[in-house]
């Protein structure tokens, strides 16, 4: 069956887009999405084991989350939990560190995002639908996606980072790009896990840092971001307005964030601006080419579709980057988790960072 649900942040109800028949679209570039309508599920880079979907929607059904998590039952979502983590994954981990860390150190790359994976298994098959709903009752700020297609498996994913949105904004006359109307995006990185007191609230946008006390390493990384994407940004968009950076929760950790709002240029549409943007610092590193092309000859295992976008793309685009995710196969859930790398890195806060985040989907057992 091809679908993908969706829960929007904030949102009491999910949307579920289902494809009847045939196989979603298959693109070879971003560009390929101008003028198109679906959900868009887009891996970090496109291969042969991972296509770039378009999932067409035939059938669109709304449901609220409450009722649908009222028709689940409580029992566990796969059985009992089999994996017990190993020091191979630690000793895996402390390799790739010291190999990338090399090249920050030799001053080849500014930033480099290491990503690593996790499998859990169980002694049944596991419900990907109540993990989804459950992932929508657990994290509220996040934007929540389950999607299953032949051709990508299963995801699902409850990240804080938008890619692109589009805006009901009317554009000026003559303005806005093909697609009409303004766009806003983010720069999102810097990770602090949040303790005791802090977890009572609920980090509104505009709040300060206050005493959580952001790191140097982590305002130099998300720094890294927004100068990337504003750089990026006057290639295809006028009117660039910046805010932030700001303080805020993502599950029971928070991140540094700028919002960018801008109109594209006449002739500039959609496609265009996601070919330019993806993949970011946040995923990627500084400079763009070059730790690409380190991460995919380095890293051990690939990332698929871990920390490259997805959601819907028509009238209402928003389209978010795919982390805090796991690959649901069967019995088995692969989690994918990733941090940005500087020089002045540590390799046991860096490896804690990722355990963090892995958390995310691991709470949902």
């Amino acid at each position: 069956m091809t679908f993908a649900c969706y829960r929007m942040p904030y949102a009491d109800e999910f949307v579920r887009v289902e494809q009847k028949d045939g196989e979603p679209l298959r693109f070879s570039s971003p560009l390929d999405l101008e003028g198109r309508e679906g959900f868009v599920v887009a891996p970090f880079v496109v291969a042969d084991d991972s296509p770039l979907l378009l999932i067409r929607p035939d059938i669109v059904t709304r449901h609220q989350v409450d009722e649908a998590i009222g028709m689940k039952s409580e029992q566990t979502v796969g059985g009992r939990r089999k994996r017990q983590r190993s020091r191979e994954e630690r000793s895996a981990y402390h390799n790739s560190f010291n190999l990338f860390h090399d090249e920050l150190q030799k001053g080849r790359f500014r930033k480099i995002v290491l990503a690593r994976r996790s499998v859990e298994t169980f002694d049944e098959d596991v419900d990907a639908e109540q993990l989804f709903l459950r992932a929508c009752k657990s994290y509220p700020r996040m934007f929540v996606a389950l999607v299953s297609t032949p051709q990508s498996g299963t995801w699902l994913m409850a990240t804080p980072e938008v890619l692109v949105a589009s805006s009901p904004t009317p554009p000026q006359k003559g303005r806005g790009g093909l697609n009409g109307g303004t766009y806003s995006t983010m720069a999102l990185a810097g990770t602090m896990a949040l303790h005791g007191r802090h977890l009572t609230f609920d980090t509104p946008l505009g709040t300060s840092g206050g005493s959580l006390g952001w790191s140097d390493k982590n305002i130099e990384e998300q720094r890294f971001v927004a100068t990337y994407i504003y750089e990026r940004l006057k290639q295809l968009a006028d009117d660039i307005e910046e805010q932030g950076p700001r303080t805020v929760r993502a599950g029971n950790l928070v991140h540094l964030r700028s919002d960018f709002l801008f109109t594209l240029r006449e002739g500039k549409g959609l496609g265009a601006l996601l070919e330019t943007l993806h993949p970011t610092p946040a995923v990627c590193g500084v400079p763009k080419d070059a730790t690409l092309d380190f991460i995919l000859n380095n890293e051990p295992s690939p990332r698929r579709y871990y920390s490259g976008f997805c959601g819907p793309i028509g009238s209402n685009t928003a389209l978010f980057v795919s982390l805090r995710c796991m690959q649901i196969d069967g019995r088995t859930c692969m989690l994918y988790a990733g941090g940005g790398l500087l020089k002045e890195s540590e390799e046991q806060q860096e490896w804690e960072e990722t355990e963090a985040k892995m958390q995310t989907m691991r709470s949902l057992f």
